[in-house]
C-alpha cells in the first residue's frame, strides 16, 4: 500500500471529521505547545484511521470522501486532492469562526493531507478485519477530532459547517456529521461493494456518536 488509496480496495477516507467548535474553547485556554501536541496528535490519529479504512477497502464522509472519489477517478494522491478541496471552506471560516480557528483548520488539513500520503512508507498491514476497522477507526478517528475540537481547530470542509451550526444554533456537530458522512458514503455505492458501504456506514455513525456524546456545546465553559 504505497498510498491510503493507492487499489480500489483502499477505499477510505475520512474526515474526517474532522470537530472543534468556538464555545469550547472560550471557557478553557491552552498553550501553544498544548495546541501543537494536540492538532499533532489529532491529525495523526486520523490519517491512522484512514490508513485502516484505506487497508479495509472502507469509506469515509465529509470532503475526505469526496477526496477519495476524485482520487479514484483521477489517480491523482488523495493527500494533494483533500488539501485543495477545503480551500474554499476556509473563506467561510475565517468569517463565520474567526482567524484563529481558521489558521488552526489550515494547519491540521495540511498535516493531515501529508501524513495520509506518507504514512505508509511507515506502516502497512498484511490483514485486516473490515468490521474490526470499522469500530477501531471510528473511534480513532472520533479521538482525534476531539482533540482538535479542544483545541478550537478542525479537519475542514463540511465540519466546518457542522461547528458552525453548533456555535451557531446549539445542533450537536456529531449529530450533523453523521447525517453529512452517512450521506457521502452512500453515493459511493455505485463504485464500492454494498458490504464495505455498510461498514463505512458503521464507522461513520461511531465517529459520529462518540462526538456527539463527547463535544457537547459549553460544556467547557467557564473551567
Amino acid at each position: 500500500m504505497s498510498t491510503p488509496l493507492s487499489s480500489s480496495a483502499s477505499s477510505g477516507l475520512v474526515r474526517s471529521i474532522d470537530a472543534a467548535s468556538a464555545p469550547a474553547s472560550l471557557g478553557l485556554r491552552h498553550g501553544r505547545f498544548e495546541d501543537a501536541q494536540a492538532l499533532f496528535t489529532g491529525s495523526l490519529f486520523v490519517s491512522i484511521t484512514m490508513m485502516l479504512f484505506a487497508q479495509a477497502g472502507l469509506l469515509t464522509g465529509s470532503t475526505a470522501g469526496v477526496a477519495f472519489l476524485l482520487h479514484y477517478v483521477t489517480g491523482l494522491p488523495f493527500g494533494a486532492i483533500f488539501f485543495v478541496i477545503n480551500l474554499p471552506f476556509y473563506w467561510f471560516a475565517w468569517k463565520r469562526m474567526g482567524a484563529e480557528f481558521t489558521i488552526k483548520t489550515f494547519v491540521s488539513v495540511a498535516m493531515l493531507a501529508l501524513m495520509a500520503d506518507v504514512g505508509p512508507r511507515f506502516i502497512h498491514i498484511d490483514y485486516l478485519n473490515p468490521l474490526y476497522a470499522a469500530v477501531a477507526g471510528g473511534l480513532l478517528m472520533g479521538s482525534g477530532c476531539l482533540f482538535l475540537a479542544r483545541h478550537h481547530s478542525s479537519l475542514g470542509g463540511a465540519t466546518i459547517v457542522s461547528l458552525y451550526l453548533q456555535d451557531r444554533y446549539g445542533i450537536r456537530a456529531g449529530k450533523v456529521q453523521m447525517m453529512i458522512d452517512c450521506t457521502v458514503v452512500l453515493l459511493a455505492l455505485a463504485i464500492v461493494p454494498f458490504d464495505r458501504v455498510a461498514y463505512s456506514v458503521l464507522a461513520a455513525v461511531i465517529m459520529s456518536m462518540f462526538l456527539w456524546i463527547s463535544h457537547r456545546p459549553g460544556r467547557y465553559q467557564g473551567n
